[in-house]
């Protein structure tokens, strides 16, 4: 399930993912509200909180994720994801050379700072 993280900022397209995640996940909610912001702002800044294994995302849900990148591929600007998994961490990373935008993993405690570059591009100092 895809939930929105109420207390983004305004200009920062938010989501939460737990449990089983499905292609009706971004068909009814992270797709109108990516739409939303990137109508308002004309640039998305996305962050995806995974408190989910990859495993939870049935295919239908990764197509919808492909087909989301590739529809606003020319207006991404920051996008984070947080994650304890390294793996993910890793391919977040590398991905980040690949796309427009920039790209950047956090770990699940820094969750705030995710939050707080997304919108502003610099990170808070800790």
């Amino acid at each position: 399930m895809i939930t929105i993280i109420p207390e983004a900022p305004e200009n920062v397209a938010a989501f939460s993912a737990n449990g089983e995640v499905t292609k009706e996940d971004f068909e009814n909610l992270v797709i109108p509200h990516v739409k939303e912001k990137v109508e308002e702002f004309g640039e998305l800044n996305y962050l995806l909180y995974l408190d989910t294994d990859l495993d939870n995302f049935t295919m239908g849900a990764w197509l919808q994720d492909a087909f989301l990148g590739l529809k606003n591929l020319t207006k991404w600007n920051r996008a984070a994801i947080v994650t304890d998994k390294e793996g993910v961490q890793n391919f977040t990373d590398i991905f980040s050379v690949l796309m427009p935008g920039e790209f950047k993993s956090f770990p699940k405690e820094n969750l705030y700072n995710a939050l707080y570059w997304c919108k502003n591009g610099n990170e808070v100092e800790v």
